[in-house]
């Protein structure tokens, strides 16, 4: 909301600077955003008349003027401007002016000076050389009877300040100049200047026939018919100067009067050309497949569920947004219908967004606009018709007012009490009531209640809150006391065995992936295919209709970053997130932090796409594989040791996929795509994928300190001969529970080898020991018989035998 400081002065005038004034409405809630003076610093610019506009001699394009300031004599200035003429009143900057400064930034300094060889005593001013509008297609031409010799910076209030306020959705009523100046005066106690409306005599008995079928939609509407209207009458400078420090540029007469009392009081209104209307109006929904081209060249398909003023022919306009460009006024217009209306907030909300525009009319109906002053502001539109585009065939009809379906506001009470504790102030009622009285409210009280009577243009007062809230602006934020806390602070520090996720976000970025944040809403098909989820949580108003479902994991939002850097000639991707999924679990009830039937657990997932290393000169070029993600997997879990076993997951190739198990319990999966999803989303590679709960992350168990050995360890290798489908978990399993008597440190596996022989039934695992004693060096009969010990429950375990 932009206005000028003036216009807001002449409704109420508090003993206020522009900065304290912008300060106590920032205090109450409607902050000012800028500040913005409407024109820079300049000196010595006033206005004068052209009495002569000679050719130059020595140069086409410049003219010798003769120009009266109100000075004794006549200055003359040499001007090249296209639109230099006699008899125009124009800005004059007199020598010693001080312009505001050009592209260099330096003030222009106005001189005595000569341009090809004749004395210039001043300069003629565009508007853009005073730097008030964009405007250089020549001189600034002011009205006729401007006063000679004024100070241009007076004549056109350019000590002005534009201010611009950021308003909250549920400050409707503070959307005119008006309404903030009620704000003011309520907050300040100056005096309102409240406007008075007259009457006008009808002096035509014509009414428009208008049927509201739809009360849901309108439940006022109030209209006049305007006959013998010159259109072609110019708009008033000084209106069409406060339009434009309102943001909106001048159109015409007639939308130019309807744009003004919207800024002024807060009521959109629309002029119809009367002799346009084919027959009578119908405030109804929209048909399906009914089409109306608006003001703005556009043109819409409407529905039953937006809101429409039809003829008896077609669609006239969308309903509390826009105007259409069939019954639009023009230059040919002799005869008008002026139309205001109460419209449904819910009935106009979010109409505009379904056709990708806004208007400052749907802005203010979707919020709630006063439905008493209807009638009100159509005499104030038809008195500024008649004062500017009157003539002495206007004649005025009665204002036709239908109250359909008008608001019934329930009285809303404070506690005192109450109010006290949600403010953190001692308050008495007198100073709750007497701060609502001055927002104009009807107040009754009791012992320690106070009743209020919502007025016609509050939408916002429907609880003991919102009037809390009123009375805490009215005293002031500033003079709430500053309350230290009483209750001890003390740090909470996390157990040793937790690390925080911050940390888990470290350690996964040292393993050389960078973190994502990502939507918790996702496209369903997704979840169809990555999760093998069929029925997940829908919303209800998705933001976009790709986003329509809650997420159940977080591989579908690593996979679009992997796409999207992989268009873009990426060939390497390391990616990873900390998010949260939304499961339907009917265990889950209602509290706090859980809503019910929804299990919302965090998941660690990353995914690996492309070489494993940059490419350097000295290496061969690998790309990442399943063994590789593992690794890391079991970097990020260190130093517990988890244990993978071959699984399936819809995401997941089915034959390189593992789930990760710790502890005895399945944590996650870790694996490549399936070959089906990798073509869908036209990866070149396959990226391998991994996602843990969090919470099994976080869990580390803390490190144990261990002396150094003091004997030198021993390594024996030893081949042994399994059937094929022996894991290699299950191998270590055994190795290590043989009866070893603790001499065992360490079995790791160095070489798989497939002998034709076999046919593939069988494969030979190499296995290196590593055994050692804390007590003595050992002997060769403690080192043979540990090993015979491990080939023997091998042997037991899964029938192994010692290769040949």
């Amino acid at each position: 909301m932009q206005f000028p400081e003036s216009w807001l002065r002449e409704f109420c005038n508090p003993p206020l600077n522009t900065e304290q004034l912008a300060e106590t409405l920032t205090m109450a809630g409607l902050e000012v955003e800028e500040l913005q003076p409407v024109a820079p610093p300049f000196t010595k610019v006033v206005i004068g008349e052209i009495k002569s506009a000679e050719q130059h001699p020595n140069a086409d394009r410049l003219r010798v003027c003769l120009v009266d300031v109100g000075q004794p004599t006549l200055l003359n200035i040499v001007c090249g401007a296209p639109n230099a003429r006699v008899g125009i009143r124009i800005p004059c900057a007199m020598v010693g002016a001080e312009l505001p400064p050009g592209e260099d930034g330096k003030p222009f300094l106005i001189k005595v000076g000569k341009l090809r060889g004749v004395e210039s005593q001043g300069m003629l001013c565009s508007a853009k050389e005073l730097k008030i509008a964009d405007d250089h297609g020549g001189l600034l031409e002011l009205p006729a009877d401007a006063p000679l010799g004024q100070s241009i910076r007076t004549y056109l209030n350019l000590d002005d300040t534009l201010l611009t306020l950021k308003l909250t959705p549920n400050l409707a009523h503070c959307l005119s100049v008006y309404g903030i100046a009620r704000e003011v005066s309520a907050l300040t106690g100056t005096p309102l200047k409240a406007p008075v409306f007259k009457a006008l005599t009808a002096q035509v008995q014509d009414k428009l026939a208008v049927k509201v079928e739809a009360t849901d939609l309108c439940g006022r509407f109030s209209g006049r018919v305007v006959k013998g209207v010159n259109p072609k009458a110019q708009t008033p400078a000084w209106m069409v100067d406060r339009l434009a420090r309102c943001g909106q540029r001048s159109v015409s007469p007639l939308v130019d009067i309807s744009n003004y009392v919207m800024f002024e009081f807060g009521r959109p209104s629309h002029i119809f050309d009367l002799d346009k209307i084919h027959g009578g109006l119908q405030v109804r929904w929209g048909r399906a497949e009914e089409s109306l081209k608006l003001l703005n060249g556009n043109t819409v398909t409407v529905d039953d569920k937006v809101g429409v003023i039809a003829d008896d022919s077609q669609v006239e306009s969308l309903a509390g947004i826009m105007g259409g460009d069939a019954t639009a006024v023009s230059d040919d217009t002799q005869n008008i219908y002026i139309e205001a209306a109460f419209w449904w907030p819910k009935a106009i909300a979010g109409r505009s967004r379904r056709y990708n525009f806004s208007t400052d009319a749907g802005h203010r109906f979707e919020r709630g606009v006063d439905p008493e002053g209807t009638v009100e502001h159509i005499e104030r539109i038809t008195q500024l018709v008649i004062d500017i585009c009157g003539s002495d065939a206007t004649q005025v009809g009665p204002v036709d007012d239908q109250k359909l379906n008008m608001p019934v506001r329930k009285p809303v009470t404070l506690r005192v009490a109450r109010a006290v504790k949600v403010i953190g102030m001692a308050l008495t009622q007198k100073q709750c009531a007497d701060a609502l009285r001055g927002l104009g409210f009807e107040v009754t009280e009791a012992e320690g209640l106070v009743t209020v009577n919502p007025p016609s243009w509050r939408f916002d007062l429907e609880i003991e809150e919102d009037l809390i809230e009123e009375v805490a602006r009215m005293v002031g934020y500033t003079q709430l006391p500053t309350t230290p806390p009483l209750a001890p602070i003390t740090a909470k520090i996390r157990k040793e065995n937790v690390r925080g996720p911050f940390a888990v976000r470290r350690s996964i970025a040292a393993l050389g992936y960078q973190e994502t944040i990502n939507f918790s809403f996702v496209e369903e098909r997704w979840e169809h295919e990555l999760a093998g989820n069929a029925n997940p949580i829908k919303l209800l108003n998705p933001i976009a209709s790709q986003m329509s479902v809650m997420r159940t994991s977080l591989l579908g939002s690593l996979l679009q970053v992997v796409k999207f850097n992989t268009d873009r000639k990426a060939d390497r991707v390391r990616v990873f997130e900390l998010g949260r999924v939304f499961l339907r679990d009917a265990s889950v009830h209602n509290s706090d932090t859980t809503v019910e039937g929804l299990n919302q657990p965090m998941r660690v997932s990353g995914v690996a796409y492309g070489p494993v290393t940059t490419t350097t000169w000295g290496g061969k070029v690998r790309n990442v594989d399943f063994f590789d993600v593992k690794g890391e997997v079991e970097a990020l879990l260190a130093p517990a040791k988890p244990v993978f076993e071959a699984a399936e997951h819809a995401a997941m190739h089915p034959g390189r996929c593992a789930q990760v198990k710790l502890h005895g319990q399945v944590i996650g999966h870790v694996g490549e795509l399936h070959p089906r999803w990798r073509q869908s989303w036209d990866l070149q590679l396959a990226p391998i994928l991994f996602e843990l709960d969090l919470d099994a992350v976080l869990q580390r168990d803390v490190p144990v300190a261990q002396g150094v050995a003091r004997f030198q360890a021993v390594e024996r290798d030893i081949a042994v001969i399994v059937a094929e489908k022996v894991t290699h978990a299950e191998m270590m399993s055994a190795i290590h529970d043989a009866p070893t008597a603790g001499l065992l440190k360490s079995a790791v596996l160095f070489d798989v080898f497939r002998p034709q022989a076999t046919q593939g039934l069988e494969k030979s695992l190499a296995v290196r020991l590593t055994l050692n004693s804390d007590d003595a060096t050992l002997t060769d009969v403690q080192i043979e018989s540990t090993v015979k010990a491990v080939l023997d429950h091998l042997a037991s375990k899964l029938s192994a035998r010692l290769r040949s």
